[in-house]
């Protein structure tokens, strides 16, 4: 596993890769890994910082890296779904879940997103509470870095 920080306007991000998937994306600065780098590890923690740095310039709008979801069956139903809200839009916790098959399970979805450990790229920044209330991604960076986040990605949208 190689891991890397990388500064962003919404502070360190800390990224590792493992072979040849992201494996996370948290918010922080992390002790490195105790292993060496492999050259395929570094390249995609390259690209990552690359899509970064347009993501953050409101050029890039999709990851197209790969990411390994480590957790629950529940949870990687759920992060999945999360890749499928497209940029600049917004859902609610519960309607993740309806889109789940699961309409009553809007508190689980939400234990889910906090347990999201490959921020962006899962974007559970994108799903807000009931009336849009932004509520969780406390280990993210707090609802700044959410409302930040947000309010890029609805800017980027309307630039043409």
């Amino acid at each position: 596993m190689t891991c890397r920080v990388i500064e962003t306007p919404i502070g360190p991000l800390t990224a590792a890769a493992d072979k040849g998937a992201v494996v996370w994306l948290l918010s922080g600065a992390m002790p490195p890994a105790r292993y060496p780098p492999t050259p395929e590890e570094e390249a995609l923690l390259d690209r990552l910082e690359q899509q970064l740095k347009e993501y953050f310039c409101g050029v890039q709008r999709d990851f197209d890296l790969p990411v390994r979801l480590t957790g629950t069956p529940f949870q990687r139903q759920v992060w999945e779904q999360l890749r499928q809200i497209p940029y600049g839009e917004k859902r609610t916790y519960g309607e993740v879940a309806a889109a789940l098959g699961r309409p009553k399970a809007s508190r689980a979805v939400g234990a889910a997103c906090g347990r999201n450990d490959i921020l962006l790229l899962v974007p559970c920044h994108r799903v807000v509470g009931k009336n849009g209330a932004l509520t969780g991604f406390s280990a993210a960076g707090g609802l700044a870095a959410k409302e930040f986040l947000l309010r890029l990605e609805q800017t980027s949208e309307e630039t043409p």
